[in-house]
């Protein structure tokens, strides 16, 4: 396991946060995978952390699967972007498959990775999902 992920492992045991599962993923950048889901509205949403050697750790929430469609495809971008512009933490975008994904780069050495940090930023894409994910799923389901 990579330094980063040996710290969030640390920061979870100490803290009794027990939600996540990891995997080491066989890659160049020795990366550990933590998974679990994020609940808003009563939907339970894929959440990943991605740790690896590099100075990024990926924080992703996938926000809907395979909903974003041609019919609803512009309203969608276009609300994203307008989100997109006014949030410095995170950003949305639509996969080819037409899934929404809500993504968080969280900057840090080994030496200067804390896990605090990580669990500021996901509070913060919870709390912003609280309140957007009803507008979100509106959106998406107008068309």
């Amino acid at each position: 396991m990579n330094t980063k992920a040996e710290k969030f492992q640390s920061f979870l045991e100490e803290t009794k946060i027990d939600c996540f599962t990891n995997e080491e993923i066989k890659d160049e950048l020795n990366s550990v995978a933590f998974r679990s889901r994020i609940e808003v509205e009563g939907q339970h949403l894929p959440m990943i952390i991605i740790m690896d050697q590099s100075i990024y750790t990926m924080l992703r929430v996938q926000v809907s699967a395979k909903l974003v469609k041609d019919s609803n495809k512009n309203e969608i971008l276009n609300y994203i972007n307008d989100l997109n512009s006014k949030f410095k933490v995170f950003k949305y975008y639509v996969t080819e498959e037409g899934d929404l994904c809500l993504d968080s780069c969280i900057l840090s050495t080994d030496d200067a990775f804390d896990g605090r940090m990580v669990q500021t930023v996901l509070d913060v894409v919870l709390k912003h999902l609280v309140e957007q994910y009803p507008i979100l799923m509106r959106k998406i389901w107008a068309n």
